[in-house]
């Protein structure tokens, strides 16, 4: 019933193109009928901070918030929008809810996320009965039976692991021509601003479920791009941290040197808090009680008009941005020209890519359960071919194969790629750019206004904003925060550092935050054209002609 309740609407909105103006106030109140359905209210409207606090205080109960979770998930996720932005849920979790909540009473909180329900990509192992499939069908049965370290620390600080997010098929590493948010196990996932818009990958479940209020946080994991893009186009914080602060154990490999799994939020404060719990490595601090909102007050910021794009909207939206940078006190510096990169490089970072995919993918699968028959990428491929009309359907696996053609990571030509892409990105990429300039963050739009799903041509992404990929190859961080709509799609702003400032990133993220609070609650829109100024301009003007 519910099903039919959102497509009675979604085909009212879409009916609204072959509407006279006299019923432009009727397409209306149906946009405004989805907002009512689908938008959260009561906790589930709040974000994780005040989740948090709220658990804590006892205004609501873990096994509450669970129970609410649950329910918006079966209402928003498997039924009316169907976002499918969740591959699989923690049988436990009631009961692990009703735990701590005893523990609460008798003893008091175990951490700051005492209660907090999150979610996981499902690239990350947990223990319990969730496998850890990449939502590869080869890998359905993959249960561990182990906790990733960034889940033990999620664990110890009092949160509890919800579910298992969506994403994109082995983190958007199979196929050079694939659909990011695909895979065989979960479906196609959606952005729940826009249905029929590019959640992005690989991290699309989490950054779908985050804006669209399933769990309190969820984890996200990046090579290039995969927590940052996510959050971008869903209108979401997320932050990728220098690489190393996460532990990449017990995650489903790309690269042993771009990899890092990292928060996904409505807010900074909660990505700094999942931040805290996430962290092992030598450079961790206390990221929630660091950030400050003044912090921009006097900071020189770069401006990377190099990666703003060529879209018109998203350099108004830019330029609002650092306004709004402006006026909390940051000093801005233009930066026309990007860092020269040797000729090949493309090539070569794909190389060092190739070369640690299939190192390190064969040491996960060596190491999986006997309950995975595929123990390695010559065997994936094989199984994938075997079962083509599944995993095959709507893309090939050109990059598993090119990618198996590698040899160890000890072939000269590895390391060459290796340490040419990290001096491009690094010390004359980032660090050079911070250095001749004098700014203590570079800041530029996080990514282009997100295209359709498209299941025949794969992803068709317009001319790309931003600069995260120097970030992603370098292993610096990342943060992108929400800086407005377009045509109610979102897109984010990018603060980037130098190796190990995730703290004064964080922070200076968290200061424009404060200032401007420019996240979107999502429409649940079925596509651009349920808007009623589009729906008009996309109709024959049939009035008098000159």
């Amino acid at each position: 019933m519910k099903r039919l309740i959102y497509l009675a609407i979604a085909a009212a909105l879409l009916g609204a193109c072959n509407q006279g103006p006299e019923d432009t106030q009727e397409a209306q109140q149906s946009e405004e009928t989805v907002l009512v359905t689908y938008s959260p209210d009561g906790w589930l409207s709040k974000s994780l901070p005040e989740i948090a606090a709220g658990l804590q205080a006892g205004e609501i109960t873990s096994e509450a918030l669970v129970a609410a979770y649950l329910e918006r998930i079966e209402r928003v996720d498997r039924a009316g929008p169907t976002l499918q932005s969740i591959i699989a849920l923690n049988p436990n979790a009631l009961a692990e809810a009703r735990a701590l909540d005893a523990k609460l009473e008798a003893s008091g909180p175990v951490g700051p996320l005492h209660g907090v329900p999150v979610l996981l990509k499902d690239n990350i192992e947990s223990k319990g009965a969730m496998a850890t499939t990449a939502g590869a069908l080869a890998l359905k049965d993959n249960i561990t039976g182990r906790d990733s370290p960034l889940v033990a620390g999620l664990r110890s600080a009092g949160a509890i692991i919800l579910g298992k997010a969506n994403l994109s098929q082995w983190a958007n590493f199979r196929s050079n021509s694939s659909m990011s948010g695909w895979t065989a196990l979960g479906g196609q996932v959606r952005n729940p601003h826009m249905l029929d818009r590019n959640p992005c990958g690989s991290s699309s479940g989490s950054g779908a479920a985050a804006a669209a209020s399933l769990a309190a946080g969820a984890v996200g994991t990046e090579t290039n791009g995969s927590v940052i893009c996510p959050s971008n186009v869903n209108g979401v914080v997320g932050f990728k941290p220098t690489v190393g602060l996460v532990s990449q154990q017990y995650i489903i490999p790309i690269s042993s040197t771009q990899d890092t799994a990292g928060p996904m939020t409505k807010t900074v404060k909660g990505a700094a808090m999942m931040l805290d719990a996430m962290a092992t490595g030598s450079a961790k601090t206390d990221y929630a009680a660091s950030l400050d909102a003044n912090a921009l007050a006097g900071a020189r910021v770069g401006v990377l008009r190099f990666a703003q794009g060529s879209n018109n909207d998203i350099h108004r939206r830019f330029n609002e941005a650092l306004a709004a940078l402006e006026e909390a006190g940051a000093i801005l510096v233009e930066i026309e020209d990007e860092p020269a990169r040797p000729d090949d490089f493309g090539a070569l970072s794909r190389r060092v890519l190739y070369y640690e995919f299939k190192a390190t993918l064969n040491a996960y699968l060596a190491a999986t359960p006997p309950s995975v028959t595929t123990r390695t990428l010559t065997e994936l491929i094989a199984f994938n071919e075997a079962n083509a009309d599944i995993e095959l359907a709507l893309f090939d696996q050109s990059i598993f194969e090119e990618a198996n053609e590698s040899n160890g990571l000890d072939d000269p030509d590895y390391l060459a790629a290796l340490a040419t892409v990290l001096k491009a990105t690094g010390p004359d990429g980032i660090d050079a750019l911070m250095a001749t300039h004098d700014v203590a963050v570079l800041v530029a739009p996080s990514g282009p206004i997100a295209p359709r799903v498209d299941p025949v041509n794969g992803d068709v992404w317009p001319d790309w904003a931003g600069a995260g990929s120097m970030a992603a190859i370098a292993g610096y961080p990342h943060l992108t925060v929400p800086m407005g709509t377009v045509h109610s799609v979102p897109i984010g702003l990018s603060f980037i550092g130098a190796k190990d400032q995730d703290a004064a990133i964080l922070s200076y993220g968290y200061a424009f935050e404060q200032q401007t609070h420019l996240r979107a609650e999502p429409q649940y829109l079925p596509d651009a054209e349920a808007l009623s100024d589009i729906a008009t301009a996309m109709k024959p003007n049939r009035g008098p002609r000159q």
